[in-house]
């Protein structure tokens, strides 16, 4: 197994496509065509998770959050960056980062919040637009299934909980084929009727020219005739936080004492108490203060993430309860997420967790 199939299982999961545009997921540091020895999973890349990946034999580190997010212009050693790439580089460990494109899959970061607390019905809190495109294309009917199971293989026709979604009409195709044609069906120089089914499908836009592709593998036609439309529909399944409900409703007091006991924290900042119950709960790994409105939109009762400043507390204006749980608190167990999902993959090396807490806030209680 390469450093390559390690990355190429990753972004199958969560896209380079879905990262912010200040992000810098991906694989920073390595030789893609290593073989893999061992993965260690961590939240950040540190000196001491590079040492402890090092002992144990590991030379891929997939991390959280990426150690470089701007261009480094030395390698001098000067700061705890270039530290972290020199030792990397120096003994061949691959540092790799799933961030904000793990951030906004479902399935993904806050989607492992609301696990830990027990959420139902969890979807997506902001769903991204304009992530969607529709491929319409006209097949003899003999070729239907194939042209569809191609293009479902390839990554189309699938909508929330739902895959091998797709439309057809019928109709009827004209076409003359000119001289130097080579004609699946008619004669060069014989207009031509053919009984078709227009297909349409839709599917990630980042995937356009993989789809393409698998449309003329799996057509009859030397020139098959299709439509690519960009759609400005939400995409449900890619977007920032999410929200889902409690199994039962809880007393403000009550739910803070779960939040703290379900997440593992030492302290938890918040707005003040509404006397009301907790029933719907919205949630964003990091700092997630932009989903406020979000949030309130639907129907939260609280709103959980981390970062937030003093005055950007007012901002609940007793519409909802802010929980400020800390930046490393709410995204620890994302260790865990990647680490379930690369054992699927796992046959031949080990993917441990790192034992290094990279926590750079510390409390005095």
């Amino acid at each position: 197994m390469k450093i390559h199939d390690i990355t190429t299982y990753l972004e199958a999961w969560a896209p380079l496509a879905y990262q912010e545009s200040y992000d810098n997921a991906g694989l920073m540091v390595g030789d893609a065509a290593a073989e893999v020895s061992g993965i260690l999973v961590a939240l950040d890349i540190t000196e001491a998770v590079v040492d402890e990946a090092i002992r144990k034999n590991c030379n891929l580190i997939v991390a959280h959050h990426p150690i470089v997010f701007r261009g480094l212009k030395k390698l001098n050693g000067r700061n705890y960056v270039e530290r972290v790439v020199i030792k990397a580089i120096k003994n061949d460990v691959a540092l790799y980062a799933a961030h904000t494109n793990l951030d906004n899959m479902a399935g993904g970061v806050n989607f492992k919040i609301a696990e830990r607390l027990e959420l139902q019905n969890v979807r997506i809190l902001s769903p991204k637009a304009h992530l969607l495109t529709k491929l319409a294309v006209f097949t003899p009917i003999d070729d239907v299934q194939t042209v569809l199971n191609e293009l479902y293989q390839a990554g189309a026709g699938h909508i929330g909980a739902y895959e091998h979604c797709s439309f057809r009409v019928g109709g009827t195709g004209t076409f003359k084929p000119l001289a130097g044609a080579n004609p699946a069906i008619g004669k060069v120089g014989q207009d031509t009727e053919v009984e078709e089914l227009r297909i349409e499908v839709v599917f990630p836009s980042y995937l356009e020219k993989v789809m393409v592709a698998a449309l003329k593998k799996a057509h009859s036609y030397e020139m098959p005739a299709y439509d690519v439309y960009p759609l400005s529909n939400e995409n449900q399944d890619v977007g920032a936080g999410a929200v889902g409900e409690l199994p039962e409703e809880l007393r403000e007091a009550d739910f803070l004492a779960y939040l703290k006991t379900r997440m593992n924290l030492s302290l938890i900042r918040h707005t003040a108490l509404r006397e009301q119950p907790v029933r719907r709960v919205a949630v964003c790994g990091g700092a997630g203060g932009f989903l406020l409105n979000d949030a309130i939109r639907a129907g939260a009762d609280v709103f959980i993430t981390a970062d937030y400043k003093y005055h950007e507390f007012f901002d609940a204006d007793s519409r909802i309860i802010i929980m400020d749980i800390g930046h490393y608190e709410s995204e620890v167990f994302t260790k865990d997420l990647i680490q379930q999902y690369l054992l699927k993959k796992s046959d031949t090396f080990a993917v441990i967790l790192s034992e290094i807490d990279t926590n750079p806030v510390l409390y005095y209680l």
